[in-house]
C-alpha cells in the first residue's frame, strides 16, 4: 500500500515537472526569436526571410558569414573587387607548389564562396554560370542547328 502510493506521488510530480519543462522551453524559444527579430531590426532592417535565407547558406556551405569576414579579412560593406582582391592574395600565398597549405586554401576558397553567396542575395552580384552549363548549351544549340 505504501509502495502504490509513493509510485502515485511520484508519478505525479514527474507529470508536473515535465509540463513545466515544456511550458518553460516553449516560452524560452519565442523569447529567444523575438530578440533575434529585434537583433535583427536593429542591425540593418534584416527581416526573417534575410535571415532565413542567411542560416541556409550557413548552412548549406558549412561555414558562417562572420567566419568568412575574419579569414579573408574583409569589413561590411562588402565591396566584390576587395573580397576578389584578398582572394587572390590568400589563395596565392598558400599555394601547395609554394609550400603552402592545402588546407588554407580550402579555407579560403569556402569563404569567398560563402561571401560570394551573401552578395548574391543582397543583390550585389550576378549568379555566375558553371562553365559546364554553358558548353552543354552551345553543343545543345550546334545540335539543334544541325537538324
Amino acid at each position: 500500500m505504501v509502495w502504490r502510493n509513493a509510485v502515485k506521488i511520484a508519478l505525479a510530480a514527474g507529470e508536473a515537472f515535465g509540463k513545466a519543462l515544456t511550458k518553460a522551453v516553449k516560452e524560452e524559444i519565442k523569447v529567444s526569436q523575438q530578440a533575434a527579430e529585434r537583433q535583427a531590426a536593429s542591425s540593418g532592417g534584416a527581416t526573417r526571410e534575410d535571415t532565413r535565407q542567411s542560416a541556409n547558406a550557413n548552412a548549406r556551405l558549412g561555414i558562417s558569414l562572420e567566419e568568412s569576414l575574419k579569414i579573408l579579412d574583409v569589413k561590411e560593406p562588402l565591396k566584390e573587387e576587395e573580397v576578389r582582391e584578398r582572394y587572390d592574395f590568400l589563395f596565392k600565398l598558400n599555394d601547395k607548389t609554394k609550400n603552402g597549405s592545402f588546407y588554407l586554401q580550402s579555407k579560403v576558397y569556402r569563404a569567398k564562396e560563402r561571401i560570394d553567396e551573401e552578395l548574391i542575395n543582397r543583390g550585389e552580384k550576378e549568379r555566375e554560370v558553371e562553365p559546364k552549363v554553358e558548353e552543354e548549351k552551345k553543343i545543345e544549340e550546334k545540335k539543334a542547328e544541325e537538324k
